[in-house]
């Protein structure tokens, strides 16, 4: 039977490695990050990388197997400049109750406030270098101003196209021990063409297939979006009906905009094939704006705007 914590639902949680060797990594991470651990000294480091590739739960692990005290702050949610004066200083600057050093993570680092926040934290590794350790984890490493760059050890979370079978595999194998322990029922290629969807993703991968075995199975793949609902956009886009298209966008502001965006990318057939490498530059665009728009309603009536004024439909 599979580890798994019983006090969490949220299969990511649940079934979160608790060690280097459960992490599913390329072997040349693995092995710099069990040499951090076997010397029993943790550098300050930043892990950068895609959303969900396992930058927190390598970090959660290494703090784990060197006995660390950990504390683990959200920088997304606590972004100002209080958070370093009050949480992280009380943490830093006592002693830890096993007598080893502290490790604080701050997740999503990449949120900290660049003007104020970063330059203050540069200060306090400084300050708190002798019992306690740093590990960040960013998703756009270039939002980390540089003096904290040269105060840490910068991982880059870059699989190549040689590891993704290799890994692809360990993690079909974790899902299957996953579902089984769930007692969900399922199809291999169904479960397959998920992995394969989302990759190298693991949280959105298993978040979803969480979501799809709701009804206690996943025998047939499932739909990331309403495909009728997407259908009939499409033929507002078609008709360039700017006015229906922009009412339906209001009326469907609930959805996942991500998987509306999506929805028009999996239907690239209605499109001429001159125009689908347009279509997909377009959809990566805004697919990447949709992390920082104050209003993602506009960003995605801006992306079907832009499919309507150019696209080109068969």
């Amino acid at each position: 039977m599979i580890e798994h914590n019983e006090k969490e639902f949220l299969f990511v949680e649940k079934y979160r490695p608790k060690t280097i060797d459960e992490c599913i990594l390329p072997d040349r991470y693995k092995k710099t990050f069990k040499e951090f651990v076997a010397k029993g000294q943790l550098p300050n480091m930043l892990l950068t990388g895609g959303p969900g590739v396992g930058k927190t739960t390598i970090a959660k692990a290494m703090a784990h197997e060197t006995g660390a005290d950990c504390m683990v702050i959200n920088a997304s949610e606590n972004s100002g400049i209080d958070v370093l004066r009050t949480q992280i200083r009380q943490f830093a600057s006592t002693m830890s109750l096993m007598g080893g050093k502290k490790v604080i993570i701050l997740d999503e680092a990449d949120y900290l406030n660049p003007n104020s926040t970063q330059p203050a934290l540069r200060n306090f590794m400084e300050e708190f270098s002798k019992n306690c350790r740093f590990i960040l984890t960013a998703n756009f490493s270039n939002r980390i101003i540089e003096p904290l760059h040269s105060r840490l050890t910068t991982i880059e979370f870059n699989i190549t196209a040689k590891e993704f079978p290799k890994m692809a595999t360990q993690f079909f194998k974790r899902v299957q021990k996953i579902l089984e322990n769930e007692g969900i029922e399922y199809e291999k290629p169904v479960i397959a063409e998920l992995i394969n969807r989302y990759f190298p993703d693991y949280r959105k991968t298993l978040n979803e297939i969480q979501r799809f075995s709701a009804s206690g199975s996943i025998t047939a793949m499932p739909s990331d979006y309403d495909e009728d609902a997407v259908s009939a956009l499409m033929e507002m886009l078609r008709e360039k009906e700017f006015g229906k298209m922009r009412k339906w966008v209001a009326e469907n502001k609930d959805q996942d905009h991500l998987k509306i965006m999506r929805g028009i990318l999996d239907n690239a057939t209605m499109f001429e094939n001159t125009f689908i490498p347009d279509l997909i530059l377009l959809y990566n665009t805004y697919d990447y704006r949709n992390a920082f728009v104050a209003d993602k309603e506009i960003n995605l009536t801006a992306f079907l705007t832009e499919v309507m004024l150019t696209g080109k439909f068969k």
